[in-house]
């Protein structure tokens, strides 16, 4: 009977919908510890954070997320830029199964669409950790580097246009770009 119940754990947590459960973002314009606690508050005060780790010698917070929510990539975006500062890189990780993943590929993780910029035939299985890479997310050198990687214009929206759009992903969904 032990080996029934673990069988449909297991079985359970194989066909979960893969879901964003860290985040670790750097901000950029921080000049004082005042700076540093400022967009640790922001941060707090998205719905979905469950707890912020700061790390002030790299400038990065660590989130991690209250379980069962939906992460919004933008939110956090915007809770920085309302405190007054940008993001300079957002790296995050999810817990993926057998997700093949080609370059230019539009795939679902979680409730939210991402364009693999770099991905080159590769099955991702476990903790994968990819880097935004859309306007916002990085400096403008680095967003121009990046986009050049692909032809699609969604690249440049970050919302998905009738070349990529897909049974997951409608014509003007957000999408976010990505590199593994």
């Amino acid at each position: 009977m032990k080996k029934f119940f673990a069988v449909l754990l297991v079985f359970a947590c194989a066909s979960a919908k893969a879901q964003i459960n860290k985040v670790s973002l750097q901000a950029s314009g921080l000049t004082c510890s005042m700076c540093s606690k400022a967009v640790k508050n922001a941060l707090e005060a998205v719905s979905f954070v469950d707890k912020v780790q700061v790390d002030i010698k790299n400038q990065q917070y660590n989130l991690s997320f209250k379980e069962g929510s939906v992460v919004d990539l933008d939110a956090l975006n915007k809770a920085v830029q309302d405190a007054g500062f940008s993001v300079a890189s957002l790296k995050a990780s999810a817990l993926v199964h057998q997700l093949k993943v080609e370059k230019d590929e539009h795939l679902k993780i979680g409730d939210e669409n991402f364009h693999f910029l770099n991905a080159a035939g590769q099955t991702l299985d476990g903790v994968v950790n990819f880097s935004v890479v859309d306007k916002g997310f990085v400096s403008a050198k680095e967003f121009k580097k990046y986009a050049a990687m692909t032809k699609m214009t969604c690249v440049q929206t970050g919302h998905t246009a009738k070349c990529c759009a897909s049974p997951q992903a409608s014509v003007n969904s957000r999408i976010y770009h990505v590199v593994i």
